[in-house]
This record gives structure tokens, sequence and C-alpha cells, in this order.
């Protein structure tokens, strides 16, 4: 598989993957990369509905040359605007702020990939709310640890599949909900009101964790 920065070839065959309604894996498997990449490329620049080649090859080079993002295409928001709004949409869905900050730099980095000590650097926070947030996203599934062996450091890796990982890992936490309230629904009587009500819940969130579930497991193929 090749590796070095994508091309502007590259970007506009990702923008023609979209015209033509491609999924994400697809643009990724006729580009010979991998689907963290083109996901993480089409985020930074506008979404599937704003995406444009040349603005994200402009911003490709700024980025390179400077660090900062080039001014955008008058069309779409600012790429600071776009990135706090994903940040504060999983604030919003109960995600720690500096978790979703933490999440959300490590989908945007080129190879997944980063150590705490870059982490604590690029988002201005201490060493300490990184770990708490590393934690929190280990622990949701969302993010693994990597130890480097040469350096006896740990790398923090978001890779294709975290999103997988993650929905099992809550739908899960979910059964044993639904399982608890199905016990305390049996303590009361499955024939009193408490019973009943209690029951009757814990059967939708076991009927929809196991939905979503087989959902998840159906269309993994589309995060490799």
């Amino acid at each position: 598989m090749p590796g070095g920065r994508l091309t502007q070839q590259d970007r506009q065959r990702i923008a023609a993957g979209l015209t033509d309604g491609l999924s994400y894996r697809e643009i990724a498997r006729r580009l010979d990369r991998p689907t963290s990449t083109i996901t993480r490329e089409i985020a930074r620049n506008g979404g599937p509905a704003g995406y444009r080649p040349q603005q994200a090859h402009q911003a490709a080079i700024q980025r390179a040359r400077r660090g900062t993002p080039a001014p955008p295409h008058a069309a779409t928001p600012p790429v600071d605007t776009m990135e706090q709004e994903i940040i504060e949409m999983a604030v919003r869905a109960g995600m720690p702020r500096t978790a979703a900050r933490v999440h959300h730099d490590l989908t945007l980095s080129e190879d997944g990939r980063r150590t705490a000590a870059e982490l604590t650097r690029r988002l201005k926070v201490s060493p300490a709310s990184v770990s708490v947030a590393v934690n929190f996203l280990v622990q949701q599934g969302f993010v693994r640890r990597e130890r480097d062996p040469r350096r006896r450091r740990d790398i923090y890796v978001i890779d294709d599949d975290a999103w997988h990982h993650a929905i099992m890992i809550s739908e899960r936490q979910t059964l044993q909900t639904a399982r608890a309230t199905m016990a305390a629904a049996e303590t009361y009587g499955l024939d009193s009101p408490v019973g009943q009500r209690l029951a009757k819940t814990a059967a939708f969130l076991e009927r929809v964790s196991l939905d979503i579930m087989e959902s998840a497991d159906r269309w993994r193929h589309l995060l490799t």
C-alpha cells in the first residue's frame, strides 16, 4: 500500500467518487489507500457535500508549510468552525469535552496515531487531562493503546474499526441494563403494575440493543 501524502490527482478522484455516490471504502480501494485516510481527508475539507479537490489540496499545502489551514472556499464553512461543530455534537451526545477533542484530533491525524505529549501540545491541556480523556476513550472502544518499546511510551491509536468497537461496547452495557431491569421486574412480580412496566422496558432495551449489534456486524465491512 503506498504511503505519502495525497496528491492533487488523488483528491480529484476522491471528488469524482463522491459525485458517483461511492462509499469511502470503495474510494479508498480505488486509490489503494486506507479507508481512514479518505475519511479524514473528506471530514477536514467540507464533508461529502462540500468537498472541493482544489481547495483541499491548497489547504494541505498550507498545513505542510505553516501548520495552519488555508483560507476556506466561500461556499463552505471555515475548517475550524466545522471541527468545532463536530466536537460540540460529540459533547451533546454525552462525550466529555476533552475526550471529544482528543478523539477528533486522532481522527484527523494522518495515520490515526498520537503520543500523550503530542496531544498535550496540540490541544493545550495538561497531561492529566489527556490521561483521563484517553482512559474514557479506551473504555468506550474508540481508541486503543500501543506501547513503543524503544522509547517506553504509549501511543494512542484510532483505527478503521473504532466505531464498531464503540457501538458493541455501548450495546453490551445496555444489554446488562436490560437484564438488571428484568431481574427487578421479577422481584416486584411480573403481574404487578411496576413489574409489568419494568419488564416492558427490559424487553425494549434488549431488542433494540440486539438489533443495533446485528446491524453493526452486518455493515462492519464498510469500515475496513
